[in-house]
């Protein structure tokens, strides 16, 4: 698989990834990215991730055979029609939103007036760390790569999307934008949510000057993701409000069992709690075609 010209619209952590990825493996004559400062065109040229970087949105996706939106989700209506001139007719437009259903029912209308194709996307892949310094050419080795077509979708557009992911390292899935949104809540939203709730708990000011120092691996570990980036975990977070929030209620209502038990001394029910939770992760950990090590 080879492309004339890719485009990656946003050029952070995930943008900047694909481009060195997309280079190491020779996938395009030329990489192409969207900035938004001026000062991230250097950083681009510096860390490797872009043949060209530029401010110039319309001259980026001109010519472009495949544009990877790597924005957050609020901003991509946006970004979309303001390119919609220069793309080209057949071209492929992807992103790798955390959000499907919305993002997929808008951009597919608005890329089909170029006469160009949109395919949803979703690499399971990222790190608390943001900015195109952060960025590595092996974050989709192994990653689930989620793709999201529609009745209305092309399916040699659909097929070369998930090539695509494939060349990079992904296990792709393909799900309904729907589907996905329900799936993602529970397994990455949720978690971000209350990764966020614990440090803004633990690490509150009015607790004790010396907490912070107690706050050692598992308080490092389970709140790693919250130093992910705010603007766009607010964007996510909005855009699957309804499903994360019945997540949230689920959850709530397993800590409510377990704040029952603790009330009661009930050492069974306390047992059961921590029993059920290991053996399920075990379980997981243990089905994972290439678990991450730990």
């Amino acid at each position: 698989m080879r492309w004339k010209k890719i485009t990656i619209v946003g050029v952070g952590l995930l943008g900047g990834s694909l481009g060195l990825a997309i280079k190491q493996r020779r996938l395009a004559n030329t990489v192409t990215g969207f900035v938004r400062r001026a000062a991230s065109v250097s950083e681009c040229q510096r860390a490797g991730a872009v043949d060209l970087a530029t401010l110039d949105l319309l001259n980026a996706v001109a010519d472009a055979d495949l544009i990877i939106l790597c924005t957050p989700i609020g901003q991509m209506r946006a970004r979309v029609l303001e390119m919609l001139p220069a793309i080209k007719c057949g071209a492929i437009v992807t992103d790798v939103g955390s959000v499907k259903a919305g993002v997929v029912r808008e951009l597919e209308t608005l890329v089909a007036r170029a006469g160009a194709h949109f395919v949803g996307s979703h690499p399971m892949a990222g790190a608390e760390k943001i900015g195109v310094s952060a960025a590595r050419a092996d974050l989709f080795m192994d990653a689930a790569c989620v793709v999201t077509p529609t009745q209305k979708s092309k399916l040699a557009a659909v097929r070369r999307v998930e090539e695509f992911w494939r060349v990079l390292g992904g296990r792709v899935l393909r799900l309904t934008p729907e589907l996905h949104d329900a799936l993602v809540s529970r397994s990455s939203h949720l978690p971000h949510i209350v990764a966020c709730g614990l440090a803004n708990c633990v690490l509150d000011p009015a607790h004790p000057r010396q907490q912070p120092a107690l706050c050692a691996n598992g308080f490092r570990d389970t709140t790693r993701i919250a130093s992910g980036s705010p603007e766009m975990w607010r964007d996510i977070a909005l855009a699957n409000r309804r499903n994360l929030a019945r997540a949230l209620t689920a959850f709530i209502g397993d800590l409510q069992k377990i704040q029952r038990a603790l009330k009661k001394s009930d050492a069974q029910a306390i047992a059961v709690f921590f029993k059920t939770a290991k053996q399920r992760r075990d379980d997981w950990r243990a089905s994972c075609a290439s678990p991450s090590p730990e």
